[in-house]
C-alpha cells in the first residue's frame, strides 16, 4: 500500500457509490459546457454558507417515483419476425413535509404498469386483475434500449403526483434531474450521485473543501437539458472529498437571481432531511423522506413473483 491518503464510502457497496467515477477516472472532464462566471466569477469561487434573513419554506413536497420489470417478453409476428418487449409496473409518490408544524404525511400516489415493444401487433396484456397497455417504442426496440422507455410515463406521473398536491408557497423538490419537469414553478432537481465532474480541477477543489451546510456558487450547464445548477454539501462526517455531496438544479428558463434565490433556500431546506449511515445505507444523500417513500412505492408495485406468474399464464392462455 502506497502513502497516499484513502476513504471509504459511506454508502452501502450494492447501491454503487456516492461518487461515480468514469473509466477515465473520477478527474475526467464531461464534455458539457459550463459557465462558472454566474454568481460570482470562477476567479473567485468559494463556499457559500446559509445567508441571513433565508428561512425554509413553511411546506416542501418531495417527489419520486419507482420502476420495476415484471417481465421479458418476445412477440410472433405472422411474418416471422420477432419484438423484445418488457412488462413494467412503475409508481410515483409525494411527500408532504409541514416544517411549521414539523409533520410529514404521504399527500399522493399512483401507479402505473406498461409493455413497453416496438412490434406493430403488440396488444394490451391482462395478466389476472393487472392490465399492461401497449407503450409503442420507436425504432427497433431493442431489448437493452426498452427500459429507458418507462422513464416518460414514469415522470409523466411524478408531474401529475406533484400538481395535486401543491400550495402556494411551497417548494417542490424531485429526486433525481428534472429532465422534462423544468417547466415546474419553484422546483429543484436533487441528483444524489454524482456520474460526471462538471467543472474543472480548481472549481472541483471548491466543490470537495465545502464543510457540510455549505454550497457552490451557482453554475451553467449547456446540456441538453441544462439549466442552473450548484453543489451542496449535506451534514456528514469527515470523509472522502465528496461525502455528503449532492448537486441541486433548477429549470434555465429562471432569472439567474431566481436561480440563486433558490440556491440559497436549498441551503436551508435539504440539509434538514439528510439521512444517517446507522438508518440509511445511501446516507445522507437519501433524504429520509424519499427513502420512506421509496419503500411505499415498491409495496404499492406489488409482488413481483406472482405478476410473473400472471404475465406467464397470459402468455401460455394467447398461444
Amino acid at each position: 500500500m502506497t502513502d497516499a491518503a484513502f476513504f471509504v464510502d459511506s454508502w452501502d457497496p450494492a447501491y454503487g457509490a456516492s461518487f461515480e467515477a468514469s473509466a477515465a477516472g473520477p478527474a475526467a472532464p464531461s464534455s458539457a459546457q459550463v459557465d462558472a462566471d454566474v454568481e460570482l466569477p470562477a476567479v473567485d469561487w468559494r463556499a457559500i454558507g446559509v445567508r441571513p434573513g433565508v428561512r425554509a419554506p413553511d411546506v416542501v413536497l418531495l417527489v419520486d417515483g419507482v420502476r420495476r420489470i415484471d417481465a421479458s417478453i418476445w412477440t410472433a409476428e405472422t411474418d416471422g419476425l420477432s419484438f423484445p418487449g418488457l412488462a413494467a409496473s412503475y409508481a410515483a409518490g409525494v411527500v408532504r413535509c409541514d416544517l411549521g408544524r414539523g409533520a410529514a404525511q404521504l399527500a399522493g400516489t399512483r401507479v402505473g404498469r406498461g409493455l413497453f415493444t416496438a412490434s406493430p401487433s403488440a396488444q394490451d396484456v391482462v395478466a389476472g386483475a393487472i392490465r399492461y397497455p401497449v407503450h409503442r417504442v420507436g425504432g427497433t426496440g431493442e431489448l437493452a434500449k426498452l427500459p429507458a422507455a418507462v422513464q416518460g410515463p414514469l415522470t409523466a406521473l411524478e408531474v401529475a403526483v406533484s400538481d395535486a398536491a401543491r400550495v402556494d408557497g411551497d417548494l417542490l423538490v424531485v429526486d433525481g434531474p428534472l429532465r422534462s419537469r423544468r417547466q415546474l414553478p419553484r422546483t429543484l432537481g436533487y441528483i444524489k450521485t454524482q456520474h460526471s465532474q462538471y467543472l474543472d480541477a480548481r472549481l472541483t477543489a471548491v466543490v470537495t473543501g465545502m464543510a457540510s451546510g455549505e454550497r457552490s456558487p451557482v453554475f451553467r450547464l449547456g446540456t441538453a437539458w441544462g439549466g442552473w445548477s450548484w453543489y451542496l454539501r449535506l451534514p456528514v462526517a469527515i470523509g472522502a472529498p465528496w461525502a455528503g455531496v449532492v448537486r441541486v438544479e433548477c429549470s434555465a428558463d429562471l432569472p439567474v437571481e431566481a436561480a440563486i434565490e433558490l440556491a440559497d433556500l436549498s441551503l436551508v431546506t435539504l440539509p434538514r432531511f439528510a439521512s444517517t449511515p446507522y438508518k440509511d445505507p445511501r446516507a445522507p444523500q437519501n433524504l429520509i423522506p424519499i427513502a420512506g417513500l421509496e419503500r411505499r412505492l415498491r409495496a404499492l408495485l406489488g409482488d413481483s413473483r406472482l405478476l410473473h406468474r400472471a404475465l406467464t399464464a397470459a402468455a401460455r392462455a394467447a398461444r
